[in-house]
């Protein structure tokens, strides 16, 4: 959501903003909308005030033993006006939220304006891809030749877009899960939660994912909706509350299933793991002063990027440009890792800064020490890593001739000693 004063006083680079993110202008419309909502409420207080200054007209008029009749009269002729402004008003306030609501955050000034991911900017690479001396495979080719990856029975169970994992690969995906939060909760000082899988509009709501993109959600019969990422319930731990600045930044990290319906996907990455319905992820979520989220965006970032260097996998760092963010962000970072099998470089976690969009469709604020009154926070996001990503960068780039797949040694405790993957014999 948007600060209407700051709409108010600058029109210009609201649209500005908005053409940067491929929309139409909007804030003559917002402006209008808003005078018009504060025109109402205006002479809602009048009649207020107006009623009040008569009832007590009325009440003195009957003590002194006057006929009050005509000022009861004229009170119950603003009680009606009262009635009717009350709700006018708040038809005005929820076509200002309808029409606010289904509009993307700004971009920050440094991000790179374009239509889509041509005009994303590469900002850094680390490590080096591996040199194998055969032709590699990709992940479902490794998966299914171990016998410990099936999309056929999948699909028998519950249609394309899901797998089964067993054996070592089942394990490989639990390992992966608890050495990453290892590494967030005790290094990087995230606290641990297990959120709920299912939650209502509101807390959909909060973080953008509605009314915009509904249709990449599950939703149930009874009103509840499957997280897409475990972003939407952490970022909604602070939802409605108002926090001291000595609280922040607030760090959350989970490992939890995800659901999306891939709206839109039809054709795309339809072999594998890389688009399914179903996935594993550990989210990061930080709760910050607004000073201090440009920093948190790095830091987070640099979070991510270490589990791939303890992993040894090759990755790059880009910086996506407006038209290529997620509606909340106002910058995100993009990590890629490389996939041999592929030949390219894919998506395993985005870092992105929201802003305080997220907090003012929560109501999440903090205290400023030593001053009066309240400020929005600002919530920042990003994966650390999605597992089944990771995992299918694994296989790639740790393949054998053999078919097999040797393990990174970060991941060998976890292995409980495994250094390799080999098809049963």
């Amino acid at each position: 959501m948007f600060d209407l004063r700051w709409i108010r006083e600058n029109p210009d680079a609201f649209d500005q903003g908005l053409a940067k993110r491929g929309q139409a202008p909007r804030a003559a419309e917002v402006v209008a909308l808003d005078a018009e909502r504060r025109a109402v409420q205006t002479h809602l207080q009048e009649a207020q005030s107006r009623r009040n200054e008569l009832s007590k007209r009325v009440g003195a008029a009957r003590g002194a033993g006057e006929d009050a009749a005509e000022l009861i009269a004229e009170v119950g002729s603003l009680k009606e006006a009262i009635q009717a402004g009350e709700v006018e008003n708040r038809s005005l306030a929820e076509r200002l939220e309808a029409l606010l609501s289904e509009l993307p955050n700004l971009p920050a000034d440094d991000v790179p304006v374009g239509e889509d991911e041509a005009a994303n900017v590469e900002l850094r690479r680390h490590g080096a891809p591996p040199q194998l001396e055969f032709k590699p495979k990709q992940h479902y080719e490794l998966g299914e030749d171990l016998a410990e990856m099936d999309f056929e029975t999948a699909a028998r169970l519950s249609g394309s877009r899901f797998v089964v994992l067993s054996g070592q690969l089942a394990r490989l995906e639990r390992a992966l899960a608890a050495f990453m939060l290892d590494v967030h909760t005790a290094e990087f000082g995230y606290l641990e939660v297990i959120p709920p899988y299912l939650v209502r509009a509101h807390t959909a709501y909060g973080t953008g994912n509605l009314p915009r993109f509904e249709e990449d959600l599950f939703k149930t019969t009874d009103g509840f909706y499957l997280i897409p990422t475990a972003e939407m319930p952490l970022t909604n731990l602070v939802r409605e509350r108002i926090l001291d600045e000595g609280e922040l930044p607030r760090r959350f990290t989970a490992f939890t299933p995800c659901f999306r319906s891939e709206a839109g996907a039809a054709g795309k990455d339809t072999r594998g793991m890389i688009r399914q319905h179903q996935f594993s992820k550990v989210e990061l979520v930080s709760i910050t002063v607004p000073e201090e989220s440009e920093a948190e965006h790095e830091r987070m970032t640099a979070c991510a990027e270490t589990v791939l260097q303890r992993l040894g996998l090759h990755y790059r760092v880009v910086v996506l440009s407006s038209g290529d963010m997620g509606a909340a962000a106002r910058k995100t970072y993009d990590i890629e890792v490389w996939l041999p099998g592929q030949g390219t470089f894919r998506e395993i976690s985005s870092c992105s800064n929201c802003g305080d969009y997220q907090a003012r469709r929560m109501d999440a604020r903090f205290r400023p020490q030593g001053q009066k009154g309240t400020r929005f926070v600002h919530t920042l996001n990003g994966s650390g890593l999605a597992v089944g990503r990771t995992m299918i960068a694994i296989l790639e780039n740790f393949q054998n001739a053999d078919g097999s797949v040797r393990l990174p040694q970060a991941l060998v405790p976890y292995m409980n000693g495994v250094e390799r993957i080999a098809r049963p014999a």
